[in-house]
């Protein structure tokens, strides 16, 4: 399954500011924080989605690559990477949750995302969703289309360490430890608050000689380019699978979905299968009947008009629609005419017209129509 947009779980813009996002996140830890829903056995998985929503969300690189890129863009990030310097700990100690970080660490750990050594079978990484407009000509025989899909690789350089080999430091914050610890003093009581290190976010080290790959980032970001074949017959909402194109997991890649939006076509409106096009005819084709040339989608066809034809009257011919996708033959082509009263008309144009009108006047009076 897609994993979610991260805006999108916490119910927030992408102009939100970090204000509001923590103002957000907490109101929907009060509200499905397993504590508080006893007996509910999804809302652990909710907390974890809004958990990983938010620590996404509340930290300004993290941020930058996720708009930038979706969740390709942290793909290189393990859960700890993600979860990392994000003090939920003081975020629910405020609702007055502390009693659950007395659960002990393996709950600490299923409830945030983070990785244990329980495994069931392979991690599949997270599928992908990439959005191609296609034009009607395409999908009604079938076509190829490149697309670039944006991705993110750990630096081989400096394996993402994000500095040279001689260019970390020791954190000053942490003293290399990677965790603040704060102590308070109560009476007789001791409480201490272990936080990860903000400055070099649990690593215990800094950079002080960025990496000339990455930029200090420790990932590489890039683009692949890919061949999508439009299967004749698709329309839009159609969704083409890519396998082992999408985010990497532990084990196995998740897969791409490359979902089509088929444009507006300038002629025709489709129907299924089939399409229609309006044709404008003159008077006289309309009255005296002839052939006319019509547009489809593989060129230009002859339509035989027979006379008296009005308008409103509909021409249908068959097979010049779309290839079914089922591969159950091709739909048909519609052709609306449209009669088209001549205007601008000169003194000699008038005359035959008032003539025609007086012949038409004196059938009508000796009873021929």
């Amino acid at each position: 399954m897609a994993k979610r947009d991260y805006y999108e779980v916490l119910g927030i813009g992408r102009d939100a500011d970090e204000a509001t996002i923590k103002k957000v996140y907490r109101s929907l830890a009060m509200k499905y924080h397993p504590d508080r829903n006893p007996g509910d056995g999804h809302a652990v998985e909710k907390m974890k989605e809004i958990n990983e929503a938010y620590a996404v969300l509340c930290d300004s690189e993290k941020r930058r690559l996720y708009d930038t890129y979706g969740h390709a863009g942290l793909q290189g990030l393990t859960q700890e990477d993600i979860f990392r310097g994000v003090d939920f700990s003081s975020i629910f100690r405020e609702f007055g949750l502390s009693d659950f970080f007395g659960f002990g660490d393996s709950l600490f750990d299923s409830f945030f995302g983070k990785r244990t050594t329980s495994r069931r079978g392979p991690r599949k990484g997270t599928d992908l969703r990439y959005d191609i407009s296609v034009t009607l000509e395409d999908v009604a025989f079938g076509a190829e289309k490149t697309v670039e899909l944006p991705k993110t690789e750990v630096c081989s350089a400096c394996s993402g360490k994000g500095a040279k080999s001689d260019g970390l430091a020791q954190c000053k914050s942490c003293n290399g430890t990677g965790e603040i610890v704060r102590e308070q003093r109560s009476g007789y009581s001791v409480f201490r608050q272990i936080t990860t290190c903000g400055k070099c976010r649990g690593k215990g080290d800094v950079v002080k000689v960025a990496c000339e790959e990455c930029k200090g980032k420790g990932i590489i970001e890039e683009t692949e380019e890919l061949v999508v074949s439009i299967p004749a017959g698709a329309d839009t909402g159609y969704k083409i699978r890519i396998e082992g194109k999408g985010e990497k997991g532990d084990d196995i890649p998740g897969d791409l979905y490359v979902v089509l939006n088929v444009e507006k076509h300038p002629i025709f409106e489709r129907h299924g299968d089939d399409v229609y096009l309006q044709q404008d005819i003159s008077l006289a084709t309309a009255a005296l009947g002839g052939e006319i040339k019509v547009p489809s989608l593989n060129g230009a066809l002859t339509l035989e008009i027979p006379e008296g034809t009005q308008t409103g009257t509909v021409f249908r011919v068959a097979g010049k629609g779309i290839t079914n996708i089922d591969a159950r033959g091709r739909g048909d082509e519609y052709v609306v005419v449209k009669v088209v009263t001549p205007t601008n008309l000169s003194n000699k144009e008038k005359d035959l017209l008032r003539q025609f009108e007086r012949l038409r006047q004196k059938s009508r009076d000796d009873g021929h129509e």
